[in-house]
């Protein structure tokens, strides 16, 4: 059975699914839901025991209801009446008497709903729902054979439900509701019929029962209409229509119910339908004047089946359509009815002899002005010309007095000009400005139009780059302000001269223009705009400069606030963009850049962000270029602001859909390059060149870390580091020189980590990046006393293939101010004289200076109170340097003569401590290194041979005798020594 139809009676007897123990439950259940919602006031529960009733109710329905013989009492009008008490609990059984209570429950659910939804507390759709419950009830207690009250009741139960239906939507649920009405008055007729005495009672029964018959009717006929079955639909009305003979006083009814048949399938753009029901609207209408709709209401009709017929096919039903609408004329005058003759007769094609004929009905008719407008408008739009000119004339006087006339002007104006009509449009405006200095005055928004349409006239002009006419039109919208008169749209008016002005190189009046605008509005950019392009055309750079920084000022102030348009700031950006573009054509360079730093702080394109910096960046390149190295420095300071502002903005583009990935690549490689190059370009100054070649490293970033890439981003860190690295070497303060070591150390490893995945894209055995990242680390990490330093060069020892030159730069650095790392360096020092040594051929010169600092850092200057194992280890360094002597001529003789000098001196220390024996060893050993002097030694040997020594004049000369002569007190110390230690033991 379809979704909301009512069960037969006969089927609503048949037992529940389950049999009648657990029908009884079920109704018992619903029963309960109804006494629960009867005492419920809040809305929100009242809602949801609606819904649980429904949905109970449905499912009871669905399954088959069960019915026991009870017959309640007839009811009356107004709200249902109770079934009737019981005289006796013996008279009814106990399945009967439940199924009394439920019909009960059913009637107060429906006169409570009844209330309820008159005090709003209920939906409409509640209603509905509540309906359907109360009424499936009612009829699952129906007995066998109910009288008539009973019918009656379920007749207008079921009628209401129905209806209810079909006013919130669902017509398909009212059917089954509208069925069982029809079958519930079927069975009054025959009930009644039984009992009638004769044809007249017959003919009383029959009226009584057709008035609901026409109810069920028209309501099926609306269900019919929403489920769109026009022939179901056709059919019930048809039948109402029939009735109506008997039944005259639904005639109005009827008519109107055609007519919103007809309104719902002209709105759906059924027009064949809806002609159809409009013509039986004003059929019916027709059929008896006593009962009628009346003239106003047949004209509507008339009026929307012209309308049908006309969007129909007004070719095809043309004569219908002015059929319809000089019938509805005839019913009753309105605007409307000759607005729509006029409207047809030029969709037909007809002459301008029948137009003027259809004019004329109207004009004898009392027609409001704006209705005139319209018809006027009318028959400009179609190309009536002479008919819509020769009304426009004839209206004035008409409505000479109405101080809405102005509307008639301004169409005439307005057409003239579609026409192409200038001259005449001229003296009609001329005319105007005539009557506003005599006292005619427009209306404000008649005056509001005639200036659009004076400066759109003016537009057009100006577009064709006709620049006098153009002026022309705007002063006559000047015409209409009176001197003095500050307004924003003079302002406007005023910037718009000046750009003709401007045009016609009529320098002198654009800025009186320009200087009317700032009197009325300052503060406009538009205004600042106009001062700006007459300063580039006068060649006034600093009030060009001046004018942009306003122009900027005043984009910032428009994009802070939240309530304007996100045009309001595509103006400024608009503007500025223009600005940097006129400054460009006149070759005026610093005011373009100017223009385009403003523009960049504004634009939210990222397209046209990055169009502008490439431009920003190339102008100011080219003026750093041209510029003394020592006036340059603020401009490369722009420059640096630029390409961070670039950086910046790249970051942010993830977030815009329109900017693709492979614009941002293109974008970052472009400005990777820039910054790289400016790197290059400015390595007089380590601080920039470092900043550019972290802006090279950032922009790298953004790209795909192909192996060219890769080796950019290595290169720009290293190079970072070693900038942060040569200022912390200077003369900065301790916390400067921590937070440059820091800073390098970052870059460091970073570069580090490109580093290793470079390294798995080729061979980069003759790279030095190892060595560097090396050196840099431990420089670094050994001037921040770095705790971990220590790991570091366990790692380093552990290199088989590490170079001298990389072990003593080592060195150098662990001594180095402020760190301090003797240990370190002693060790790098040991390795690198280790591979001296394993050399072929040994470099004397390296070997020379590896050891020279080997001995200075282990043999400090000064010391006499040396450990025995420390003057070993001492002496054994110098015992590797007299080999190397022995064994090459190309050890450095200043060196020799060093290790001479040191050799000694440690041993006149000891002979100064009483330590003969060592001293002996010490200044021996420094003798051994004279035989190894050459050029030294011969330029003193006569010298030394010479016991007068007076004649020596150099101090080497002078040093190696006097060498001479301690070693030999020396040695005669030690004899002594050496004999009163034998007569001791004696």
């Amino acid at each position: 059975m379809r979704s909301g139809a009512v069960p037969a009676p006969g089927h609503l007897r048949a037992a529940l699914r389950g049999g009648p123990a657990m029908a009884g439950a079920r109704l018992v259940a619903v029963e309960g839901l109804v006494r629960e919602l009867l005492r419920e006031e809040a809305p929100s529960r009242i809602a949801a025991l609606t819904e649980q009733l429904f949905q109970a109710a449905s499912n009871i329905s669905e399954e088959g209801g069960g019915a026991a013989e009870v017959e309640p009492r007839p009811s009356g009008p107004g709200h249902l009446s109770e079934p009737p008490e019981e005289t006796g609990g013996s008279c009814v059984s106990p399945p009967a008497a439940a199924l009394a209570q439920v019909e009960e429950s059913a009637i107060n659910l429906w006169n409570w709903t009844v209330t309820k939804h008159t005090g709003s507390v209920v939906n409409d759709q509640q209603r509905a729902k509540l309906r359907f419950v109360a009424c499936r009830l009612v009829c699952l207690c129906e007995g066998s054979d109910p009288p008539e009250g009973t019918i009656r009741r379920q007749i207008l139960m079921s009628m209401k439900t129905g209806k209810g239906w079909i006013d919130i939507g669902k017509a398909d649920i009212a059917d089954g509701f509208l069925e069982t009405a029809m079958s519930s008055i079927e069975k009054l007729y025959a009930k009644l019929l039984k009992g009638s005495d004769g044809e007249a009672d017959i003919n009383v029964h029959k009226a009584d029962v057709e008035k609901n018959l026409f109810k069920v009717l028209s309501y099926q006929a609306e269900s019919a209409v929403a489920q769109g079955d026009f022939q179901k639909a056709v059919t019930c009305v048809q039948r109402c229509k029939d009735m109506l003979m008997k039944l005259p006083k639904e005639t109005c009814y009827l008519s109107i119910l055609c007519y919103n048949f007809g309104v719902e399938t002209y709105e759906w753009k059924k027009y064949e339908q809806s002609s159809f029901w409009l013509s039986q609207s004003y059929d019916i209408g027709k059929m008896d004047l006593k009962y009628s709709v009346g003239k106003e209401m047949q004209a509507k009709v008339l009026r929307l089946l012209a309308t049908a017929y006309f969007e129909w096919d007004c070719n095809l039903y043309l004569d219908k359509a002015l059929k319809a609408i000089s019938l509805a004329n005839q019913e009753k005058i309105h605007p409307a009815g000759f607005f729509l003759k006029v409207k047809i007769l030029l969709k037909s094609g007809a002459s301008d002899e029948d137009i003027n004929s259809a004019v004329a009905e109207f004009l004898h008719n009392d027609m409001s002005l704006d209705f005139c407008v319209n018809i006027a408008k009318l028959l400009l739009e179609h190309g009536r010309e002479s008919v819509g000119f020769d009304f426009l004339k004839s209206v004035p006087e008409r409505f000479e007095s109405s101080p809405d006339l102005g509307k008639i002007t301004l169409l005439h104006i307005e057409f003239l000009l579609q026409n192409k009509r200038e001259l005449l449009a001229k003296q009609k405006v001329e005319e105007v400005i005539i009557g506003h200095y005599t006292g005619k005055h427009l209306l404000p928004e008649a005056l509001n139009q005639l200036h659009v349409m004076l400066w759109d006239r003016a537009a057009k002009h100006y577009e064709a780059k006709s620049y006098s006419e153009a002026l022309h039109w705007y002063n006559y919208s000047v015409s209409f302000y009176t001197p003095g008169q500050i307004d924003q749209n003079l302002a406007k008016l005023q910037r718009n001269m000046a750009s003709c002005y401007l045009h016609l190189k009529q320098i002198g009046k654009a800025k009186e223009a320009v200087k009317e605008a700032e009197r009325c509005d300052p503060n406009s950019i538009f205004t600042k705009f106009s001062v700006y392009k007459i300063a580039v055309m006068e060649k006034d750079t600093d009030k060009a400069v001046e004018a942009v920084i306003e122009m900027g000022r005043l984009a910032e102030k428009s994009s802070q606030h939240e309530d304007k348009l996100r045009v309001d700031e595509n103006t400024g950006t608009n503007l500025l963009s223009l600005a940097a573009q006129i400054a460009l054509e006149n070759e005026q360079q610093v005011v373009a850049i100017k223009a385009l730093e403003y523009l960049s702080e504004h634009l939210q394109d990222c397209r046209q962000l990055f169009a502008a910096l490439k431009c920003l960046v190339r102008l100011m390149l080219s003026k750093v270029m041209a510029e003394h190295e020592e006036t340059r420095d603020d401009d490369i300071k722009s420059m640096l602001a630029y390409l961070t502002l670039a950086h910046k903005r790249l970051a942010e583009s993830f977030t815009d859909e329109k900017f693709t990935v492979d614009m941002r690549i293109l974008e970052a490689h472009w400005f990777r390059k820039v910054a790289w190059n400016l790197a290059v370009q400015f390595r007089g100054c380590p601080e920039k060149m470092r900043d550019f070649f972290l802006l090279s490293f950032k922009f790298s970033q953004f790209c795909p870390s192909d192996k060219a890439v890769l080796i950019a981003q290595k290169t720009c860190l290293l190079m970072a580091a070693a900038v942060d690295l040569e200022r912390g070497r200077q003369q900065v303060t301790p916390s400067e020189q921590a937070e440059l070591l820091t800073q390098a150390l970052q870059h460091l490893q970073a570069c580090k980590d490109i580093w290793k995945v470079l390294k798995l894209t080729g061979d980069f055995a003759k790279d030095p990046t190892d060595t560097l990242l090396l050196l840099y680390e431990f420089e670094a990490r050994s001037k921040l006393n770095d705790p971990t330093l220590h790991n570091l060069m366990e790692s380093v020892w552990e290199q088989p293939q590490i170079e001298v030159k990389t072990l003593e730069i080592i060195a150098s650095l662990a001594m180095e101010s402020p760190a301090r790392y003797p240990v370190l360096c002693k060790k790098a020092l040991k390795s690198a004289l280790n591979l001296h040594r394993k050399q072929t051929v040994i470099d004397a010169v390296k070997f020379s200076k590896c050891l020279h600092s080997l001995i200075n850092l282990s043999l400090p200057t000064g010391l006499t109170d040396l450990d025995a194992c420390v003057l070993q280890e001492v002496w054994d360094y110098f015992e590797d340097a007299l080999s190397v002597v022995s064994s090459t001529d190309a050890y450095p003789e200043m060196e020799i003569l060093w290790l001479m000098t040191r050799a000694w001196n440690t041993g006149i220390f000891q002979y100064t401590v009483g330590k003969y024996k060592e001293a002996e060893q010490w200044c021996g050993l420094g003798m051994r290194f004279l035989n190894h002097l050459g050029s030294l030694k011969k330029s003193y040997e006569g010298h030394l041979n010479d016991t007068t020594l007076s004649v020596l004049v150099d101090n080497c000369g002078a040093y190696i005798l006097q060498m001479i002569g301690l070693y030999s007190e020396v040695l005669d110390k030690l004899d002594r020594v050496k004999g009163f230690l034998l007569n001791e033991e004696e």
